[in-house]
């Protein structure tokens, strides 16, 4: 079972190095079409789409390719593609110049055209077209070579380029999802570590499900994920490393109450852990495995996450009477200066599981009370700003894109007199655009990666 796994990883990451290189011979025009996001309830952009052209097999996969590209844009919120079916005429040459008034009367503002070319034994060579129709000028245009079982990835890469010449941000396409899939009776839930595409693709078991697993993150190297699992009734927390399979040991830890997090330079983890009889903040030297304690209060300090800069820290405390949040220097409360509260919403509401924003100008909560059962939501660092983004009977564990801009959590759902439901939902910063991810299972406790490098 072991050396399946292994083998079905190495498959996924093995030949990543992907060539690109912008279309040799073209004028790359800088036109004026652009997507404004940071407006809220932005109209989307009307984008066409064309089928990447192939020959013999290559035309399915070609057209494969063009719906990946379109389903990652049109989640995003801010394109809107245009049906196929309604085309007037699809160029049937790369090096032609589209005819941009069949693609104005459908009221595209963009075009996005593409090809895909077989280069011998395994190896693909994809290149793509984005034109602004109104401008009539191409906007980028680039080539990729890789082998064939990366077309799904290739098409991520794409949607990740036009989305960053559209919006002037990264994109968040070419990402992974790491989470818990659960199955079985509600009172003996098998837990199983997973891992999945953005989009729901590509789906693998990373545990059996004989021991439990809670609460995966990934490190800022991409291929590894720190967890909590149960080793008989002891808390243990284990290293994952995504292409080799091999799980590493950080210890066991009989007082912990929140699983551990990354430090943004990948050198130490984050975590909570209760010992003499009181909840504090501690991390652990990865290359060293010291453990050092950071906040020294009476009162229960938990679910700790580094800024991105690594120079702050936000965690939850009840020190202040109700579970509100805080955040402190990197150093510690214990020696530094003490924390500073930063909720202070209407409503009493309590709030939980902080996870600062890779942008570094937000960070998102889950929020007890204050007017809905659970809610999530984001407010500014030094707390002011508070919007909440979706609620529900228990909406839980948010966790960002790597561009800041999306949030994935968790919302369990009562589907009969006693059954439940727990799935994967995506909310963007407006709180207009919620799109369910699909899973096998249930699923709870996603957490994203960093652009795959």
């Amino acid at each position: 079972m072991k050396r399946q796994r292994q083998i079905f990883i190495r498959s996924i990451f093995a030949s990543l190095a992907i060539v690109l290189v912008s279309i040799a011979g073209l004028s790359v025009a800088h036109a004026e079409i652009r997507v404004d996001i940071t407006k809220g309830n932005a109209q989307p952009m009307p984008i066409a789409i064309t089928d990447f052209l192939g020959q013999g097999q290559d035309e399915g996969l070609g057209r494969n390719i063009s719906r990946v590209i379109s389903a990652d844009l049109e989640r995003s919120g801010l394109f809107k593609p245009i049906d196929p079916k309604a085309f007037i005429s699809v160029e049937k040459s790369m090096e032609a110049v589209p005819q941009f008034n069949n693609w104005r009367v459908l009221k595209a503002q963009a075009l996005v055209q593409g090809s895909v070319t077989a280069e011998g034994g395994d190896r693909l060579r994809v290149q793509f077209r984005l034109w602004d129709v109104f401008g009539e000028q191409q906007m980028v245009g680039q080539v990729y070579t890789t082998v064939r079982s990366n077309w799904r990835r290739i098409s991520h890469i794409i949607a990740d380029a036009i989305y960053k010449r559209m919006t002037g941000e990264d994109g968040y396409f070419d990402t992974r999802i790491v989470y818990i899939a659960e199955s079985g009776p509600e009172t003996r839930k098998a837990k199983r570590l997973s891992i999945m595409d953005q989009d729901g693709e590509n789906q693998h078991f990373l545990t059996d499900g004989k021991d439990l697993v809670l609460t995966p993150r990934f490190s800022p190297s991409r291929q590894e994920i720190t967890y909590m699992s149960y080793y008989g009734n002891l808390p243990r927390v284990y290293i994952y490393n995504i292409e080799t399979g091999r799980q590493e040991v950080l210890g066991d830890f009989p007082g912990m109450t929140f699983a551990p997090r990354f430090s943004p330079d990948g050198n130490k983890v984050i975590m909570s852990m209760a010992r003499d009889g009181n909840t504090e903040i501690y991390t652990m030297d990865l290359r060293t495995r010291a453990v050092t304690r950071l906040t020294n209060h009476p009162s229960i300090d938990t679910s700790p996450y580094y800024s991105p800069d690594g120079k702050q820290i936000v965690f939850n405390s009840d020190r202040s009477g109700t579970q509100q949040l805080y955040v402190m220097d990197a150093a510690g409360e214990v020696s530094g200066a003490p924390a500073k509260r930063i909720s202070f919403g209407s409503g009493n509401g309590r709030y939980a599981t902080p996870v600062w924003s890779p942008r570094g100008d937000l960070i998102a909560f889950t929020k007890i009370g204050g007017g809905q059962p659970f809610s999530i939501g984001v407010m500014n660092v030094d707390g002011k700003g508070e919007r909440i983004l979706a609620d529900g009977y228990l909406v839980e564990s948010p966790t960002w894109a790597p561009n800041g801009r999306v949030i994935m959590f968790f919302r369990e759902k009562t589907t009969g007199k006693t059954s439940k439901s727990t799935r994967l939902y995506t909310i963007d910063l407006t709180g207009q655009n919620e799109r369910e991810i699909l899973t096998p299972s249930d699923a709870s406790d996603p957490a994203w990666s960093p652009l795959i490098p």
